[in-house]
């Protein structure tokens, strides 16, 4: 049987260790993804297309798709989106 491997020594095989450019644009790329399906997972439960979420918002149909393929955001129009999908962002310290 072969050597087990966990989720962190994986990472940092592929990605780079910890701090270092590869594992932030790593960290960053997940975090975009992670935040487009959040935001196309809601607008398709309130079966609202990606035109109306655009309309609500005040943007163009392309850039919710890109977003929704986990294109960076800005913090200000994630909060703009999320708002219109009546979701909520919370903040902590850690």
């Amino acid at each position: 049987m072969g050597k087990s491997i966990n989720a962190k020594e994986l990472i940092a095989k592929r990605y780079g260790k910890e701090g270092s450019k590869e594992r932030e644009e790593f960290r960053e790329n997940a975090f975009a993804n992670y935040f487009g399906e959040i935001i196309k997972n809601r607008r398709k439960e309130l079966n609202m297309s990606q035109e109306r979420l655009a309309e609500k918002v005040g943007k163009k149909r392309p850039y919710i798709s890109r977003i929704e393929n986990g294109e960076d955001i800005r913090l200000s129009n994630f909060s703009l989106i999320a708002n219109a999908l009546g979701l909520s962002i919370q903040l902590t310290v850690e």
